[in-house]
């Protein structure tokens, strides 16, 4: 099956103090993965905008929108040849503001875990999570201290 068109869809990339909020996914392509909350942006839908949807769909958590971080193609094929999935990622830094987490909608599971053990790949994941969480850190890094 070749699928027509590449899918949107938006990452809720959230951090807090040393730790990364991550869910495991309960459908295919990434069934059992460990991700970033996301999914599909609507039609009229902001990424940014999709990206908290998802989020408080997924997990109950509110955040807020920081910035974009660089988009990520997942492409995979089918197994009698054209392509079965193809999403274009954009993952958006967020900050928290309430909630924890509670796996609902398509998540199995959600969960603060250390950077540390994302950067060192300690966990099924799905690909770039650690690619993306270096990248929400560098620019953490190099922005001046929020006030309040």
């Amino acid at each position: 099956m070749t699928i027509p068109f590449p899918r949107l869809a938006a990452l809720a990339v959230l951090l807090r103090g040393s730790e990364v909020l991550l869910a495991r996914r309960r459908n295919p392509p990434d069934a059992g993965l460990w991700g970033y909350p996301g999914g599909h942006v609507d039609a009229g839908e902001s990424v940014a905008v999709a990206a908290l949807r998802e989020l408080r769909e997924e997990t109950g958590v509110i955040a807020e929108p920081l910035r974009y971080l660089g988009g990520l193609d997942v492409i995979l094929p089918a197994p009698g040849g054209g392509w079965a999935h193809h999403f274009f990622l954009v993952p958006v830094l967020c900050r928290h503001v309430a909630g924890d987490p509670v796996p609902q909608d398509d998540v199995a599971d959600a969960a603060w875990f250390p950077v540390a053990r994302i950067l060192a790949r300690d966990l099924e994941m799905s690909v770039d999570v650690d690619t993306v969480l270096s990248e929400a850190l560098a620019w953490k890094a190099a922005s001046p201290p929020s006030r309040g």
